[in-house]
């Protein structure tokens, strides 16, 4: 009986170090895949009319369990701004859509700490597949208000997500386009930037300049 017992403790132990090295195995593999994690990114080819990437506001973070990058760009027109940011998380277990779009919904929200203001009536929801044919993505579009100037402007914000299975991460992009210019006292609005956020081949988001296969967010490349 002893011995029965004292070999079962040793095959305890052993299960034990093949457990514990196991571990260890997934979370080198963690680290050194983060470290060299694919980005999602905007090409320079789609980045015309006045888009180019701010290099100085692109931010990092590699942690064990949880990495991420975010690459920003901006529209240099003084009179109708207009930004988007793409961000690539990876975790040692891959969101859920759900989740993505909880954080996404979650993160357009907080930017009421930037002076922008988010009308929850005007929520749009949906699905569409990116121009890559490999991704069907979740978005949410709002129409707002922005008084960071000290002049209130309609904007409207769209988030779109999605995981990426080839690179193993999780995609949050989020687009801004103030469509009005008050504090020049320009009551016309303008929308010309927000077309080439959500600009697809399908006219997902309507027709005439809404439908073309030069949309921002319909060409970011995450792999």
């Amino acid at each position: 009986m002893d011995v029965v017992l004292k070999r079962r403790l040793g095959d305890n132990k052993v299960y034990a170090i093949i457990a514990v090295f196991i571990i260890i195995v997934i979370l080198l593999t963690v680290i050194i895949s983060s470290s060299d994690m694919n980005h999602a990114y905007i090409s320079e080819d789609y980045l015309t009319d006045g888009w180019s990437e701010d290099i100085e506001a692109r931010e990092n973070s590699y942690e064990l369990l949880n990495s991420w990058i975010i690459f920003t760009y901006l529209n240099d027109d003084v009179n109708y701004p207009a930004s988007i940011t793409v961000t690539t998380k990876k975790t040692l277990f891959m969101m859920s859509e759900s989740e993505l779009m909880d954080e996404t919904i979650k993160t357009i929200k907080d930017a009421s700490g930037q002076g922008i203001t988010i009308d929850d009536a005007t929520k749009i929801s949906g699905k569409r597949v990116l121009i890559n044919g490999e991704h069907q993505t979740r978005y949410v579009v709002y129409n707002g208000t922005d008084n960071s100037s000290g002049v209130s402007e309609n904007v409207k914000v769209i988030g779109e997500t999605w995981n990426c299975g080839v690179s193993g991460t999780s995609i949050i992009c989020i687009g801004v386009a103030q469509i009005t210019d008050n504090l020049h006292s320009n009551n016309s609005i303008v929308t010309a930037h927000w077309e080439k956020i959500i600009r697809d081949k399908e006219g997902t988001f309507g027709t005439g300049e809404y439908i073309g296969d030069d949309g921002l967010l319909f060409n970011v490349k995450c792999h």
